[in-house]
């Protein structure tokens, strides 16, 4: 079920309805609503992957409590191999079982071998990534004695399959998230009103921003060899932001909607493209992500304590994973790696962690040098972007080919110019709101705070934008991951 669907807009004031109805009724019966609803959430898409969430959510429930139950550290660290195995295991068949048959027969037949093997008719199950680590996060943190496994089977089931961010995230923590299915919620009138007010910017940024901008980088990106370089950079523009637009827009929505039931999802974006520098960028971009790396995977490794070589090794595994992750395909690989190269700089010279702070805080503009820095940072990252957006590596050098060419210096030819030059004033409007809001959760979170006229003006543009644009409900990028 899409977040902007029909569908969605019916299913979410029903739920939201019997939900507080019950709200005097035994916290259990809460959670189990929460359950059925997720699934039903979920299901709309295709019931037969509803089997995927379960069995995660059974295997890693009983390793919790065989967790808690065992002392043996042998025994306790196959358990938690269990877990491991289970969950990677089946995203490795439904996502990269056919990525490593094709190398692997490519790899042969650079030797003169030709190997017969057939590859799996699969649906990618929407989300897996997403629930997969959510999941592990539980066992692991249960095992390195971090948490108490929970015996409560619903409140658990719950915390796998919460449907505001089941298939894209945020990807929570077991310590955030589990512990608030414990506890009995009363219905917070400001809190439903934030969430209602995050959900509609969430709504403006994927219905508005993301879908229009989606239509001139798809057109752009399929006609590249035919176009100029002048036109490919305004493709990779308009994807730089269709995919900030599209993830954000999602997260936004997810934790809007989580609140209306009186819960708090951690963030997942803090307005990456103001960022100074890569680092600054990736604690600003995917947050749930990039964390769940940096704890699960970087720091087991040695993080940055075991010398330059290590820190090199660590810093490009990481990335590359966090690449991989996204998706069956060489261009994933490498928009990590690329990232990895951006970032070791900063590592290795020990300014990784020189942009804490929010730019420019308490100020109208940046300074120059700070503008120079995020230009700078900008465009880096619209390069890697090319990356992940091409079909393959090949399509990826060629589009950066003709953009360095001579016919970068001229007039962007392609379809439908006049939109275009819309959309992106369109989009210029929003990214000035989220400099102003900047150091703020969302960007609309506090704009016109004191005058009531000015807010609620805000509102119904936003909303009468939405409903001038909205077609018929396309799905989010990060489904596909």
């Amino acid at each position: 079920m899409l977040f902007n669907s029909l569908d969605f807009a019916i299913f979410l004031p029903i739920v939201f309805t019997i939900y507080w109805s019950i709200n005097n009724s035994k916290l259990v019966y809460q959670n189990g609503l929460i359950v059925i609803a997720s699934y039903i959430f979920y299901g709309w898409w295709d019931w037969r992957f509803l089997s995927l969430i379960l069995f995660s959510t059974i295997v890693d429930y009983v390793v919790g409590l065989g967790l808690a139950k065992e002392g043996n550290h042998t025994k306790r660290k196959l358990l938690l191999v269990l877990s491991l195995v289970s969950n990677l295991g089946l995203l490795g068949v439904f996502k990269y079982y056919n990525f490593f048959l094709d190398n692997f027969i490519s790899a042969f037949r650079l030797f003169g071998t030709e190997i017969q093997a057939n590859s799996l008719n699969i649906i990618l199950p929407v989300g897996i990534s997403f629930y997969t680590f959510q999941t592990l996060s539980y066992t692991i943190d249960v095992y390195r004695k971090k948490i108490d496994p929970t015996s409560n089977f619903i409140a658990f089931s719950a915390f796998v399959s919460f449907f505001p961010q089941l298939v894209a995230g945020p990807i929570e923590r077991a310590k955030n998230l589990l512990p608030q299915f414990y506890k009995k919620r009363s219905f917070d009138y400001s809190s439903a009103v934030e969430g209602m007010r995050q959900i509609l910017w969430g709504l403006f940024k994927k219905v508005v921003i993301a879908d229009n901008c989606a239509i001139f980088a798809d057109q752009i990106f399929a006609n590249y060899d035919f176009l100029q370089g002048s036109s490919l950079v305004l493709g990779a523009l308009f994807f730089t932001i269709q995919i900030y637009c599209d993830f954000s827009g999602y997260s936004d929505i997810a934790i809007g909607t989580a609140k209306l039931f009186g819960f708090q999802l951690m963030q997942n974006f803090s307005f990456p493209y103001f960022s100074r520098d890569i680092a600054e960028f990736w604690r600003r971009w995917h947050i749930s992500l990039s964390t769940w790396f940096r704890d699960y995977l970087y720091i087991p490794l040695g993080g940055s304590r075991r010398g330059t070589m290590a820190k090199i090794r660590n810093t490009f595994l990481i990335f590359i994973v966090s690449g991989f992750w996204h998706g069956a395909n060489w261009t994933f690989v490498f928009w990590g790696a690329l990232n990895a190269i951006y970032f070791l700089p900063l590592l290795l010279t020990k300014r990784n962690r020189i942009s804490l702070d929010t730019v420019a805080s308490g100020r109208l503009v940046p300074s120059f040098k700070d503008l120079t820095k995020i230009l700078f940072t900008f465009c880096l990252t619209v390069i890697a972007w090319i990356f992940f957006r091409a079909e393959n590596l090949g399509m990826a050098f060629n589009y950066l080919s003709i953009i360095f060419s001579d016919s970068l210096i001229s007039t962007p030819l392609y379809h439908d110019r006049f939109k275009s030059i819309l959309v992106l004033i369109c989009a210029l409007i929003f990214f000035i709101i989220e400099w102003f809001g900047r150091e703020n959760e969302f960007a609309i979170a506090r704009i016109f705070e004191q005058n009531l006229f000015k807010r609620w003006s805000l509102y119904y543009m936003l909303i009468i934008l939405i409903m001038f644009s909205m077609g018929k409900g396309e799905s989010f990028i990060y489904f596909q991951f």
